[in-house]
């Protein structure tokens, strides 16, 4: 069962994620029978409960209005990054994609969703593993970009809530 139930949970995270990458290219009024229509397919497996539940939470991000600009003009989602950093070790290749990226003159925001119940509270309990993806990635972005700010962001689905992480605690994990 244990199993079964930890397939479920990342089918759940997946879900949400595809979610949120398609329906802000909606107007704001199809999004909810967009969404129906996606988790109602037979390939998805859901019950009604689950898919109810998931779709929930999505749109509960989708309107909260301190998160619309992350998914207005200017964002962009499931954005390929692919280059190279300087490490401790050495010059080392990065790969990997950011589910939300907003691109404005003087700031870049990189937004990554988690929907892993509970979120932790502080971005110090943040798992490590999440803490190197996002320091990789703003790495890569200084790059990218090297006078723009970069702020990284952990959005929470299921609160929802955007927890901002440091320059300097991303830079005790970093690569």
């Amino acid at each position: 069962a244990a199993a079964r139930d930890d397939g479920r949970r990342f089918r759940r995270g997946r879900l949400i994620h595809r979610l949120l990458q398609t329906l802000p290219d909606l107007p704001a009024a199809e999004q909810a029978a967009a969404g129906r229509r996606f988790l109602d397919s037979p390939l998805h497996d859901l019950q009604d409960e689950e898919a109810a539940d998931i779709l929930e939470e999505t749109l509960r991000v989708l309107a909260d209005p301190a998160l619309t600009p992350l998914f207005g003009p200017g964002s962009r989602a499931e954005v390929p990054l692919t280059g190279l950093i300087e490490t401790a070790a050495g010059p080392a290749v990065i790969s990997g994609q950011v589910d939300r990226l907003l691109v404005e003159d003087r700031t870049i925001s990189l937004i990554d969703f988690k929907s892993q119940r509970p979120a932790p509270e502080m971005p110090e309990a943040v798992p490590a593993v999440y803490l190197r993806q996002m320091a990789a990635y703003r790495a890569l972005l200084v790059g990218i970009y090297p006078d723009r700010a970069i702020h990284s962001y952990l959005l929470w689905t299921d609160q929802p809530r955007l927890m901002q992480l440091s320059d300097a605690l991303l830079a005790g994990h970093a690569p």
